[in-house]
């Protein structure tokens, strides 16, 4: 998954983006409004982690912004205050969840998980497709009992098509999932991992599928 976070605090951001990073996930971090809409319009996020006290502005008119542009991408406000009708006001804003600072960094990752759930329409934490069942908080796939450990980019990709399975990704917009703006890498890694995850399912019912000219698609007898 690809995460954005908007945080002025260099030592908070880094912790938390050290953080999600080890469980695989790509974050891309702004520490104003400013940048928080450049990469906004030049990417697509999975979830959206936004401070409120911002050196340029408050991060309600982010929020605000976001949901009149009708981006459904989850927000969960990271936030200092703990009045009830302060957190009223955000939830009535569009945000979909708020963590109040200080936090536990294992709470923020799980209300992440749940958001994510939630977006996806499920209560569930792992997902079966055909005969595959995957758990992206494990780290493992299970192919006819058959229990397979995953590396973090290949569980992140699988993580990507099983939740939309049928629909068509082009290797570009792969690669701006699976990778931050800061890493150099070309749409030939997609390749790799395609290929790798390709080997996992080998026997199941469950097959990445290459469209020639426009991506790849998971499908299943």
């Amino acid at each position: 998954m690809k995460y954005l976070l908007v945080e002025d605090n260099h030592e908070l951001a880094k912790a938390v983006c050290s953080r999600i990073g080890l469980d695989g996930h790509t974050v891309d971090h702004a520490a104003k409004i400013e940048d928080a809409i450049a990469f906004v319009q030049a990417g697509e996020y999975d979830l959206i982690l936004l401070d409120i006290m911002l050196p340029d502005g408050d991060g309600r008119s982010f929020l605000k912004q976001h949901r009149a542009g009708k981006n459904d991408t989850p927000v969960i406000i990271l936030t200092a205050r703990s009045e009830v009708s302060d957190r009223i006001s955000l939830l009535d804003l569009g945000a979909d969840d708020y963590v109040t600072k200080p936090f536990d960094h294992a709470e923020l990752q799980a209300r992440c998980r749940a958001v994510l759930r939630r977006k996806a329409g499920t209560s569930q934490t792992t997902i079966k497709v055909g005969d595959v069942e995957f758990d992206p908080v494990g780290g493992y796939l299970t192919v006819k009992e058959n229990v397979i450990n995953l590396r973090n980019r290949e569980l992140r990709l699988l993580e990507i098509l099983m939740n939309a399975k049928g629909q068509v990704f082009p290797k570009q917009k792969l690669v701006d999932r699976l990778f931050s703006y800061d890493d150099d890498v070309s749409e030939n890694a997609v390749e790799v991992y395609v290929g790798r995850l390709r080997r996992h399912l080998e026997g199941s019912s469950v097959q990445i599928t290459t469209l020639r000219g426009l991506g790849y698609r998971l499908d299943h007898d």
